[in-house]
């Protein structure tokens, strides 16, 4: 099933069933935000598509058109943004499968000349570890913190890189998204298209800085999708300047193309009791192998980020905009 939010034809927030041709949305009545529908699947002990199916609905939308007023919002969040955590896994994605071999061998001479960087240890225990069988966790993942719900921009909105940022680049990646139900218990509500909005440059600076570069602004959506996923999922990243698209290129994500399951990922992100407090919501990213940074591009305020990833459903579309830090050297008061 592909859910949506969305502003209907009086401004107020719903939610949305988009049709198999992915041209119409049937509203459904008597829920006004995915998290009061997933709160009401976990408490009547049914999924989210068989809860969708009782707020069946008769109004339909044209999906194109709702998309290009901006009226689609985020497909998940709380009502609280302080009750959504934004997070991720890094280092998670072989590349293509016709590279794996030789990434491999790289690894291993690197490893015996005793090579490798801390990022490519990490990498090469996920590569060993990261799909565990049975009931043994695999290897840690790399993970970070980008901010809580308000840093989350919906289809169409501007991605603000604060004037502080030495870059604002994309990441097309998959995101789970999550609830946590009243006994602790995360909930997967299903998978979305995410640009998990980078500064490359500080990172590059100094690994340590990885923590700084992630903290800035994202994109999810458009849809929720629901159910398992395929494991090969392939899709598309570029940028548009202007008439022109300045950057694009294939992309690879899925577990056919990670060195860590999903299972895994979502285990050493939920380990922590803090991550699994009731009725919080979790969006999660799940990393990337395709940057236009890596290919020298420097995105600029009025360029549009599009990813594309059609077992998901429509693309995620957002521009980019430099906007104040709001805070300046010596803004803390003493009391």
């Amino acid at each position: 099933m592909r859910l949506i939010q969305l502003l209907d034809d009086a401004g107020a927030a719903r939610v949305g069933v988009v049709d198999v041709q992915g041209s119409q949305v049937r509203l459904l009545d008597g829920v006004d935000s995915t998290y009061a529908l997933a709160t009401l699947a976990i408490q009547s002990g049914r999924s989210l598509d068989a809860q969708a199916a009782t707020h069946h609905g008769e109004t339909r939308l044209e999906y194109a058109a709702l998309l290009a007023q901006e009226r689609v919002l985020t497909p998940l969040h709380h009502p609280d943004p302080a009750h959504c955590r934004v997070t991720g896994t890094g280092l998670t994605h072989l590349g293509s499968a016709a590279a794996r071999d030789a990434m491999h061998q790289n690894l291993k001479q690197k490893a015996e000349a005793g090579a490798l960087t801390d990022s490519m240890r990490i990498f090469q225990w996920g590569v060993e570890g990261g799909m565990p069988q049975g009931d043994t966790p695999g290897a840690q993942p790399e993970w970070f913190y980008k901010g809580d719900g308000s840093i989350v921009a919906a289809p169409g909105q501007a991605l603000a890189s604060p004037d502080f940022a030495l870059d604002g680049g994309e990441e097309p990646e998959l995101v789970g998204l999550y609830l946590i139900g009243p006994d602790g218990t995360p909930h997967r509500l299903g998978f979305a298209i995410g640009n998990e909005f980078s500064d490359h440059v500080t990172e590059r600076q100094n690994y340590l800085y990885l923590a700084h570069s992630k903290l800035r602004a994202c994109a999810v959506g458009p849809e929720l999708r629901t159910g398992e996923l395929p494991a090969d999922l392939r899709g598309s990243s570029r940028i548009r300047r202007g008439e022109r698209v300045l950057w694009e290129k294939p992309f690879l994500t899925g577990e056919a193309n990670m060195c860590h399951s999903l299972a895994n990922l979502e285990y050493h992100h939920f380990k922590y009791a803090a991550h699994r407090r009731p009725g919080d919501v979790h969006l999660h990213f799940f990393g990337t192998a395709t940057l236009s940074f890596a290919d020298d591009v420097r995105a600029q305020p009025g360029d549009v980020f599009e990813i594309e990833l059609p077992a998901l459903g429509a693309p995620l579309r957002n521009p980019l905009r430099s906007v104040a830090g709001g805070f300046a050297l010596h803004g803390v008061r003493p009391l």
